[in-house]
């Protein structure tokens, strides 16, 4: 059994992600991290952005084993840059959502899983993003909205799928015809957010996790980003059956023999009470 090192610095990739100019992209071992690169805009998402987001994620290094996002400056994310909405005809517009939704499909069911590191603005399309990923970390200065109700728009990057698995649907139609916000604590709550951090500690706790993630097994990781979503939208027959297929397909990759002989000669941790 090889764990992939992860004390090296983080360091700027070269080849094509380094080519992506509203993207900063780093990685320290088996670990990307990529920021945002919009501070100026809050990080808004214009159609390059989200084109750029899709093509880091389907071309990862090869051994990256788990990802951070972030946002440069002082917010996440505020949503689709306005600026650049511009009348399009119905069908213009449902390519335009399609586009967001291959980009956040590339996120939640790509190679590997994403920490999002939430501050600041969380907002319309930055909530869909941060939906997008398995785990989210905020820090005191976040705060959630989705003002789509007051722009006169819906959501159209997978929010109206994702978010309501994990605040309800009801705290969403809050959010879109009120305008209400939700500060992190609200957001932890309501289980959008995983950990809480002070501000300025967040992306160190999402480098951490990650760190942590990318020592488990791969299959094992690829069965909770790809099986577990499908499995909970699945009739109870139809869900076990494919839980038996990949429990099989887990449990006997050589990595994961290795990991149970290590376990059971006293060779592996045993579970124990986080303090």
């Amino acid at each position: 059994m090889t764990t992939p090192a992860s004390d090296s610095p983080f360091a700027p990739v070269s080849g094509l992600l380094a080519g992506l100019d509203l993207l900063q992209i780093e990685q320290s071992g088996p670990v990307v991290h990529i920021r945002l690169n919009r501070p100026a805009k809050r990080n808004a998402i214009n159609d390059t952005l989200v084109a750029q987001l899709h093509t880091a994620f389907v071309n990862l290094p090869a051994d990256t084993r788990a990802v951070v996002v972030s946002g440069a400056g002082n917010h996440f994310c505020a949503g689709l840059d306005l600026s650049e909405l511009v009348e399009r005809d119905i069908h213009g517009a449902i390519l335009h959502s399609r586009g967001w939704h291959a980009a956040f499909d590339a996120v939640q069911f790509g190679k590997v899983p994403v920490i999002a590191v939430l501050h600041g603005a969380v907002v319309g399309g930055g909530l869909e993003l941060a939906a997008s990923c398995q785990i989210r970390v905020a820090e005191d200065s976040a705060y959630f909205g989705l003002p789509e109700g007051q722009r006169g728009i819906f959501v159209g990057g997978g929010g109206s799928v994702r978010i309501p698995r994990l605040m309800g649907m009801a705290r969403m139609t809050d959010m879109m015809l009120t305008g209400r916000v939700f500060d992190a604590d609200q957001g932890e709550r309501y289980g959008v957010v995983n950990y809480r951090t002070v501000d300025g500690a967040g992306l160190a706790k999402g480098i951490e996790l990650a760190r942590k993630i990318a020592g488990n097994a791969p299959m094992t990781a690829f069965a909770v980003m790809h099986a577990l979503p499908r499995i909970v939208e699945m009739s109870p027959a139809e869900g076990l059956f494919t839980e038996s297929l990949m429990a099989a397909a887990a449990s006997n990759t050589p990595e994961a023999q290795d990991r149970l002989r290590a376990f059971l000669e006293g060779r592996a941790g045993k579970v124990v009470k986080q303090p």
